[in-house]
Order: structure tokens, then sequence, then C-alpha cells
């Protein structure tokens, strides 16, 4: 078959799994409706919706020549029509055989990259326990999520297309914040004018008395007087009416440009929205491969269980639904493995025999979504846990034996941590629920969980119905900007000194009754204070975050604003960054970082002493006369690391390559260059091989900064005559600090 043959029907392949997944669920669907024994009427009309579900997939394989695909299909149409014939019925035996027949069938779809929807997920045979499958949402038609069919003309677009547009469309909220910043300048300056005329019109009486003075014959001063004087008159009088002229210029141009900050500010917003849309999905897209993922993990356990779905018709960001598919699916297995008990255990404790699993999304406010998932099982066995942790050194055993179930709880998120005896397929390795925080956490949002022993178990996860832009609380800590994501901000308040307590060793406030840990912001990322800045006298502002007994009040020096937040994700070699999750830029052009609030909680936890009343670090010996190059192509890479060598008290230059670094270095005089590897014109290898040739630079320390940990690429390092050759997979500003502390 000549290339151009073949890529036209990969290109129909591709088509083709689309089609094959809204064809494979609407087949699942069906036969999870038969398992449920509706009246006849009913089960005539199933029976005939999957008979051409089927008889459809198979016209479509036969056009793109797959042939395995073909015969199952017609295997699936055989069944199906002696069933629509009523010479033979859909018995459990058939039932399963479907089912089978349906998991090879979804196995031997081609996997294009356009058209990853719903996968049905196939397990070995067992004798079945059928779940009923209940579905509470708004009537709706469930397609694959490339192509949701809402009874409108679509066309499909390419993913990556409409990534772009949307990138174009949030780098227009950077253009807002700006002329927000220009509008309120204007505002301030027109407020200037306003004293200023104030001043000039209380002044106007004195020259008007004293022009008339001079008009009066007067031997005090002589004629020289009253010609200077005469001429301060005529200024303060054109004055008066220059600034009258000016002050109504820019009282015009302040309405004009808040006229046009709106105007601007509402296309922005629409179109932002607009562009949003475009990637948001119904929850409902995820959710179908669900029904029967319980039913064969019911199957396999030899357990029953209802399950209910809720919420379908919400609105989520696909990146979001995207990552989230995992950790849901190892909720559910949780769920039927953990959760549930045994028919006959859960009778001799007066349940029914068959569970009850449910799914629920739900629009928490205009900017985040819930999902729900719960069960009516056993609930956590707390003593396991906790016994679990303690084998796998997660806490000690005297620790473990004062831990109440709240604080128990959360050691089920510790990697390890199993309540399952033994390692199988469906869980017991200890990793899922670990996983499931930090996917919720890495897209800005929050998981909490509830379980009452014989009662069940509910896991809440809160997450942003959008990626890219979130509302954030601008904050000030060590003469520096931060950005704290509101979703994690429990409270804001005034700080009285008098109601800090130490407990402990530790600096702790009470909120509702309950103490909750002090830590200064700023002691927290690390950061030194001002030699200026009272250390016995804590800041006057606080930043509560965390939920439950994990809360930690955080003081910081202001709390500046709340605004949209467009994030700035770190590339390479800062794709880790302790403590911070992204950067923004503001509005006046400050790059700010984007805190990351679990890696904040754990670093507080670390601050030892009473973190309110510690004094401030001095900063290195000489550091202030110490200058640094720092060659970076990436302005937030860039920005970050100038931030942390300032903040340690050191002079820092900047190169956006090696090659104008070089320039630079030939130039001026440094004491120590810090430089990525990657980067244009003149890699940083190359770089300090270049510096090391040159007599005038050969002893400057040089310090690389990169991704790049191979062996091979480390020994290249030290051949080119690198001082130090840092990893920056988990980027840890104290690792940078102490090799420029040793080598000036």
């Amino acid at each position: 078959m000549r290339t151009d043959e073949n890529d036209f029907l990969q290109r129909l392949r591709a088509t083709f799994t689309l089609e094959a997944q809204e064809h494979l669920h609407a087949v699942v669907t069906g036969l999870l409706e038969l398992e449920k024994a509706p009246e006849p009427g009913a089960q005539r009309r199933i029976v005939e919706m999957i008979f051409r579900a089927a008889h459809n997939l198979k016209g479509a394989a036969r056009a793109v020549d797959l042939t395995q695909i073909e015969a199952r299909c017609q295997s699936l149409e055989d069944t199906f029509s002696a069933w629509k014939r009523q010479q033979a019925l859909p018995s459990p035996a058939a039932l399963e055989a479907a089912h089978r027949t349906l998991d090879a069938i979804s196995a031997a779809v081609p996997r294009a990259e356009q058209s990853r929807g719903p996968h049905v997920p196939s397990a070995p045979p067992r004798e079945p326990v059928h779940p009923e499958v209940v579905t509470e949402a708004l009537p709706q038609t469930t397609a694959a999520p490339e192509k949701p069919f809402t009874g409108e003309e679509t066309v499909r677009v390419a993913i990556p297309k409409l990534f772009a547009r949307l990138a174009e469309a949030e780098e227009m909220l950077a253009a807002k914040l700006a002329l927000d910043r220009h509008a309120e300048e204007l505002r301030e300056l027109r407020r200037k004018f306003e004293i200023w005329g104030k001043d000039c019109s209380a002044v106007e009486p004195d020259a008007r008395a004293l022009r008339q003075a001079l008009g009066r014959p007067s031997p005090a001063g002589g004629p020289a007087f009253h010609v200077h004087a005469a001429r301060v008159v005529e200024f303060l009088e054109r004055n008066v009416q220059h600034l009258k002229s000016f002050q109504a210029r820019v009282g015009g141009l302040t309405m004009a440009t808040s006229l046009d900050r709106q105007q601007v500010g509402k296309l922005v917003d629409d179109l932002l929205d607009g562009a949003k849309e475009l990637l948001l999905m119904p929850f409902g897209t995820l959710t179908a491969p669900f029904p029967k993922l319980v039913r064969d993990l019911c199957r396999d356990l030899n357990k029953s269980a209802d399950f209910v779905i809720r919420g379908e018709e919400v609105q989520i960001d696909k990146r979001i639904l995207e990552e989230m598919k995992d950790p849901l699916v190892h909720l559910l297995r949780n769920a039927v493995d953990h959760g549930l008990e045994m028919p006959q255990q859960r009778l001799e404790s007066g349940k029914p025999a068959r569970g009850t699993i449910s799914v629920a999304a739900s629009q928490a406010n205009a900017t985040t979504v819930e999902i729900v998932i719960s069960d009516d099982g056993a609930g956590i066995d707390f003593e396991k846990v906790k016994a679990s942790a303690v084998e796998h050194g997660v806490v000690s055993a005297d620790d473990a034996l004062g831990l109440g179930d709240t604080k128990a709880t959360a050691l089920i998120f510790e990697s390890e941590v199993s309540t399952s005896p033994i390692i199988t397929e469906v869980s017991g390795r200890g990793l899922g629920l670990a996983i499931v925080r930090e996917r919720a956490e890495n897209l800005g949002g929050a998981v909490a969980v509830e379980s009452h022993p014989r009662e069940g178990t509910r896991f809440s996860i809160v997450l942003p119905s959008t990626l890219a832009t979130f509302r954030g609380i601008v904050v000030e800590a060590a003469e520096r900007q931060f950005i704290v994501p509101t979703l994690h901000v429990q409270r804001v308040a005034r700080l009285d000194p008098d109601d800090i307590r130490t407990v402990e060793g530790r600096d702790t406030i009470s909120l509702s009754g309950r103490a909750v840990a002090l830590v200064r912001l700023a002691d927290a990322l690390g950061l030194p204070l001002p030699e200026d800045d009272d250390a016995a006298g804590p800041a006057k502002l606080i930043v509560v975050l965390g939920t439950g007994d994990g809360r930690i009040a955080f003081a910081v020096d202001a709390v500046l604003d709340e605004q949209e937040v467009l994030v700035k994700h770190f590339r390479r070699p800062l794709s880790r960054v302790r403590n911070i999750a992204a950067a923004t830029v503001l509005g006046s052009g400050e790059v700010v970082p984007i805190l990351q609030v679990s890696d904040l909680l754990k670093s507080a936890r670390k601050v030892g002493t009473p973190a309110i009343r510690r004094t401030a670090a001095a900063p290195p010996p000489d550091a202030a006369r110490t200058s640094i190059l720092v060659a970076e192509d990436s302005i937030t890479s860039r920005t970050l690391i100038k931030g942390i060598l300032e903040s340690a008290g050191y002079v820092v230059r900047t190169a956006v390559d090696g090659m104008e670094a070089l320039a630079l270095l030939r130039a001026e005089h440094f004491d120590l260059l810090v430089s990525d590897v990657e980067m244009p014109r003149l890699n940083g290898f190359d770089l300090a091989a270049a510096v090391r040739d040159e007599k005038k630079l050969a002893e400057l320390p040089v310090v690389l900064v990169t991704a790049l940990e191979s062996p091979d690429d480390r020994a290249r390092g030290i051949d080119v005559g690198a001082d130090a050759y840092i990893v920056k997979s988990s980027f840890d500003q104290s690792n940078l600090l102490d090799a420029v502390r040793r080598l000036v």
C-alpha cells in the first residue's frame, strides 16, 4: 500500500476510534439495563438499540479493514438478533458472554491520540453479581469526550489547537491587569492634582492682596522689590491657570481610561470565558465507563452493589477530567474492595445485602466543583490504618496510640499505608490515596475524607472547574509579594500579640476555641527578615491555610489584594520547586511566585523554634559586596534564582543566554557565575568551557543549574570545569545557597 493510502487509512481509523467508543458505550449501557430485568416493552427497545449499535460498529470496522473487530461484532449481532426474535433470552450467562466480547472489542480498538475517550475495562470471567445502575441527572445522550452531542451542529477540532487559542486568550488577562494598574495610577494622579488645586486656591486671596499692595505707592523694598514681587504674582496666576487646565485634562483622561478599562476588561473576560468553555465537558464523559467498572469489580469480589451517578451535566475542564480519571477509578476500587462488606456480613449487621456506591459532581461555587465518592460499607478501620503506619515507619508506636480518628484519617494518604492484608490486582499497595491527594493538589484542589464505623466512607474532592486562571490573594512577607490560592484560604484576620501562646515550644493562637500553630510566612519560606524588622513584634495579619487539625496560621506583613491570577508554569529545570507551584505576572509587570500550599504546610511544621519571636538571620559575611551573574533564558526561572540570591544578600546581574553572559563577564567583574545548561546561542557547558579558556576568567567559580542528571551530563560538567553541578529535579534553594557560600 502506498504511503498516501496508509496515511488516509490512519486518519479513517482515528475517526473510527471515536465512533467505536460511542457504539461500545451504548451497548454496555444497554446490557447493564438488561441485567435489571426490565419489563418486556422496555426490554424490546433496549435490545433493538444495542442490535443497531453492534450492526453500525460492524460496518464501521469493515470500512477500515479491522476484520477481527468485524467478526466479534457479527457474533454480538447474531446474539442480539436472536433476542429480538425471542429465539433466546438475555440470561445471566448470555449477558456475561456479551460483556466478554465487548471487552475483547474494546481492547482491539486502535488508540488514536485524538480519541482518548471512555475505555471499557476488561476483567476475567466469574459468576456475575450484578449492580443496578441508577443515573440521576438531566436527560442527555452520552458520547465520546471529543464530540459531546448536544443537539447542535458540531465540528471536530484538534485539542492542541484549542489549547493554543486558550493560551492566547489567557495572555490578554495580563493586558487587562496592566490597564487596571494604569487606571489606578491615573486616579492617584488626579487626586494629587486635586490636592494641588486646593492649595493654590487657598493662596489666591493672598496673591490678590499682594497685587493690590503693589499698586499702592510704598517706600518698602523700593522699585526692585516691586518688580520681583510682580513677577512672582504673575507666575502664581499663570500657575493656577495651567493647573486648572492640567487638572481638567487628567480628569478627562482618567474617566476615558476607566471606561476603556471597563470595556476592555469585559471583552477580555468574555473572550477568556468563551475560550475556557471550549474545553469544558460534562462530568458524564468521565463517568461513562464507571458502571461497568463497578459491575466487574463486584463480580470479581463476589459482592453486590447499586451504583448511583449524579451531576453528569456539571461542566469541568477536559484537562482536569483526564487528570482525575485514574484517582477516581482508584477510589471506586477502594469502595468496592475495602468499603463494602460481603453480602452475608451486611445481612448479619442489619444492612441490605446490596451495598450502595455513588459518585456525584456539583458546582461548589462559580470557580470550583466538588466530586464526592461515597459508600455505605464498613467504614475505615482506624486501628488497621495506625498499625500499617507504624509498620512502615510513618509514625512511632507511641504516637499512634495517642492518635484520634480525625488524625488517623490523615494517615491513609501516606504512601504505603494500606489496610489490605494482601497485595492484589485491585488494591493493597498503599500508593493510591497518596496519588489521589497529590493529583488533586497539583490541580489546585483539596481532598477531604469522612468515615464512620459500619456507616460508610465519603471522599470529597474540591477542584477548580478550569485550569490556567484562578482567584488568588496577594500577600507580602519579608518585603516580597506572593500569591496564595483563595481556594485554600480558610480565614484572613488581624493578629493581636496578646493572643499568642507558646504550646510545646511553638507559637499558637486560638481560632474557634482550638489551638492553631502560628508561623511567620517568611520563616516557612526560608527568607531572612529585613534588618529593620521588629523581630519581637509579630506581623499584624494572618492567613489561615489547611483544614481541621492541619490548619496553620501564617503571619504576613500585608494582604494587598485578591484578583484573578494567570498561571505561568515552570519549565525545566525548575519543574519542581519546593513551596512554589508556579508564577504569575501582576499588572505592574512584576513576576510573583504562586505558593504550593501543601508544601508550605509541610515546611511550616519543620520550623522548630517560636517563629514569630525569632530574630532575622544574618546574611553571609561580605555578601553585599559579592557580585553574581545569573545566565538563564527563562524569565520565570531567572527571576526566581535572582530573588533567592538577592534574599541572601548578594548583588545579582542577569543574562538571557550564554552569549550575553560571556560578554558581561568580559566587560565587568563578577565573583561567581550561576548558569542554566539548556540555553540558545551558547549553552551552559560551552559557556563554562569558554570561561576556563580565558586567562582573566579562568579562576571564576561556575555553578551549573540543570535538569540534566545522567552520569554523562555530570561528567561533561566536570570536564568543562564547573565547580558545582546542581540537578533541579527537586529544586531546593538551600542547595544553591550552600554551593554559593562555599565558592565565594
